[in-house]
């Protein structure tokens, strides 16, 4: 009997030899079927640069929330005589966060497009390069402001320099 049991014993050590190795085997092809997967899987789509600008001109229509910032006047510099701008700024927002952010952060928004317009001067205001020019400040002003989204746009609603 003894002679039987010692028999055995060699034969199921390599028995649970064999089975921890297909374990092993059957968890490493698990493994990399899983990374294969994940690395042909989490590819992006590639766009032709014609699909890139399509889909960059659709993003651009999308018109998003708008804040209206009240008619304004401000002195603005000039060394030969007093004069001001009068105009009313609407503000598109990327996303609905940002337009509440905007309305809540109003006094600072108001105080820096204030401060902004009040230090140009009637040269650099009254041509259409002047007012682009001010549109890009004013964007990159705001956006400095906000934290939960950005200015998308801003239109002029009104404009006068006199």
């Amino acid at each position: 009997m003894a002679k039987k049991d010692a028999a055995e014993q060699p034969e199921a050590e390599g028995g649970k030899k064999k089975l921890i190795i297909i374990i092993a085997a059957v968890l490493l092809l698990i493994g990399v079927g899983a990374g294969v997967f994940l690395f042909i899987g989490g590819e992006e789509e590639k766009l032709s640069p014609e699909e890139e600008q399509a889909a960059l001109e659709k993003q651009a229509k999308q018109v998003g929330p708008m804040v209206s910032i009240e008619t304004f006047i401000v002195n603005i510099l000039d060394d030969e005589e007093s004069r001001y701008l009068k105009a009313a700024i609407t503000i598109e927002a990327s996303n609905q966060e940002a337009a509440m952010e905007l309305n809540e952060r109003m006094p600072q928004i108001k105080d820096a497009v204030l401060l902004l317009v009040g230090n140009k001067t009637f040269d650099e205001l009254r041509d259409m390069q002047g007012k682009i020019q001010l549109r890009a400040e004013l964007i990159n002003r705001l956006n400095g402001i906000l934290v939960k989204g950005k200015v998308k746009r801003i239109y002029f609603t009104d404009f006068v320099v006199q």
